[in-house]
């Protein structure tokens, strides 16, 4: 018998640009912990994300407003939305919607499932196995120092709390 996944309560922490690749990477940080999740996502989705942590609106619905603007004129809710696994460096996610139909878990990347529960005011949460697995996955040949995880905890333990959630576009 499968036991229930033990879901992490987490917050977008911010956006930052990754100084190697200058990709933007999605902070997610455990509510009341000190865990974080770095996951590197596309520079539109950062857009999305960033105009949703800001409070700026689009002058035109983005994809994401308009995912959400078609849940609601559905009667449709994001209930929750979990970032549920990591494989072969890649993260997953499952957006959770409650609607006429009832419950309905659809896959998403964690990006824009971010993206719609920013814009839907929606919980989020990791997965605690992959909190595990991203803790302990990295390249072959690595070693501790040199993993993304601890370049990623280097570069966030120098920036001032002010700094995180101040992606430049």
């Amino acid at each position: 018998m499968t036991s229930a996944p033990v879901l992490v309560p987490v917050e977008v922490r911010g956006l930052l640009q990754d100084p190697a690749t200058r990709s933007p990477i999605l902070i997610l940080r455990e509510r009341g912990g000190e865990r974080f999740l770095p996951i590197w996502i596309g520079l539109f989705e950062a857009q999305a994300i960033a105009l949703s942590l800001e409070g700026i609106e689009a002058p035109r619905p983005l994809t994401h407003d308009l995912l959400a603007t078609l849940l609601a004129a559905l009667d449709t809710t994001v209930d929750r939305v979990v970032v549920s696994d990591l494989r072969e460096g890649t993260f997953f996610a499952t957006i959770e919607l409650l609607g006429a139909q009832g419950a309905v878990a659809l896959d998403a990347r964690p990006s824009d499932a971010v993206a719609l529960s920013l814009r839907c005011r929606a919980p989020l949460f990791v997965d605690e196995r992959v909190f595990s697995a991203a803790r302990h996955e990295r390249p072959e040949g690595e070693t501790e120092e040199s993993s993304e995880e601890e370049r990623i905890r280097k570069l966030l333990e120098s920036l001032a709390p002010e700094d995180l959630g101040r992606y430049k576009m």
